[in-house]
């Protein structure tokens, strides 16, 4: 089983080191190679297919990355896989695919995507856990849909799994919410339901009440994202125990 330290011991590339002015698209094969060759964790984002497959991808639509268009759930998996980037030389890719290549090598911090609708997507949940227990290596589940925490919990309890949240703002796909609801989310009151391994909140909310008092109190720890600049990195290191980062390296 992994543990929650294995996953925090190096900083966490967000979506890879991808590098779209040079080709190298986030979360590709590319992205995860740059990663893993400079020993960094690795985050990624994964989206359900129309046959139930997590594809390896951050955004709802294929549009802005890809040579092809529309909502990625209208899909199949084995379409999915034959379209290039726009850029680059890489294909879109399964999770599956992505667990073939990092091979262990460096901890993977998998982001399920919810399209926030009713019963949490209970069976793309129920697949993408089933494939992180089986992988041989360090990883685990988050995702901003608390939902989706009680399912994972229920069908593999020893995967490890985090609660996403920020300031939880009035906007776009957040507009959906009520007041209460974006302030539940917001101070992650839900975790005694949920009860996630570690918390993910947004580097530009910190300081904040609610994931300070949850680290104190009750020990769970803090990755942050996204950190780009050297004044969000010092913050982080107040304030959380691992950053998600992007654009600058880390090590220098």
């Amino acid at each position: 089983m992994t543990k929650v330290s294995e996953l925090l011991a190096r900083p966490i590339a967000h979506r890879g080191l991808h590098d779209a002015d040079n080709g190298c698209i986030e979360n590709t094969p590319s992205a995860i190679r740059a990663a893993v060759e400079r020993n960094f964790a690795i985050e990624v984002d994964v989206q359900e297919t129309a046959d139930g497959e997590a594809l390896v991808y951050h955004d709802y639509t294929l549009d802005r990355l890809v040579q092809s268009k529309g909502p990625v759930i209208e899909k199949t998996s084995a379409e999915l896989v034959k379209l290039p980037m726009r850029t680059g030389t890489d294909n879109l890719w399964l999770l599956q695919d992505l667990f073939d290549l990092v091979a262990g090598r460096v901890p993977l911090v998998i982001e399920i995507k919810s399209r926030l609708v009713p019963g949490a997507q209970a069976d793309f949940v129920r697949r993408v856990v089933e494939q992180v227990e089986a992988y041989d290596g360090p990883a685990c589940i988050k995702t901003f849909d608390p939902d989706m925490l009680p399912i994972a919990r229920a069908h593999r309890p020893e995967v490890l799994r985090g609660i996403v949240a920020d300031a939880t703002l009035p906007e776009g796909e957040l507009l959906r919410f009520s007041r209460i609801d974006r302030f539940i989310m917001r101070h992650m009151l839900h975790i005694p339901r949920t009860r996630p391994h570690f918390i993910s909140y947004g580097i530009r909310d910190l300081p904040s009440l609610a994931p300070g008092f949850w680290r104190r109190f009750f020990g769970l720890p803090i990755m942050t994202w996204t950190v780009r600049t050297e004044n969000q990195r010092l913050r982080a290191a107040k304030y959380a125990d691992q950053i998600v980062f992007e654009g600058f390296d880390p090590d220098a």
